[in-house]
């Protein structure tokens, strides 16, 4: 299972930009552009956090935008934005990054701050 989902202008939320968005359950996927194609792409388990945001007009045509933080290091936040389904992409990526991870055996770890003879 899997979302494809399209940019959309943000007034009356029509999907008449170029780009789209492939959400799958091992990759996230990102094609932009007409004349020249950029396509981005970031694996599951490397997305550590998923934001969604909805501004006023967005909630009006029911849409939202979707930030997710990853470690990939050329693209540090993949943003999805202006899309329909907004809240239930938003959960399926939490889920399938967290499972993602645990295939893997992938581990976030925090700096919270500890600093030597901190422990003593």
């Amino acid at each position: 299972m899997g979302y494809k989902e399209r940019k959309r202008i943000l007034f009356f939320g029509l999907p008449w930009t170029f780009t789209r968005y492939t959400i799958e359950e091992d990759i996230l996927t990102i094609n932009t552009g007409l004349i020249k194609q950029v396509e981005n792409d970031c694996f599951m388990y490397k997305i550590q956090d998923v934001q969604m945001t909805s501004g006023f007009f967005e909630r009006m045509f029911g849409m939202g935008t979707i930030i997710c933080y990853t470690g990939d290091k050329t693209h540090p936040q993949l943003i999805l934005q202006h899309i329909k389904n907004s809240r239930e992409i938003k959960e399926f990526i939490l889920k399938t990054s967290e499972e993602a991870r645990m295939k893997r055996r992938t581990i976030n770890t925090l700096d919270i701050g500890i600093e030597d003879g901190d422990l003593e």
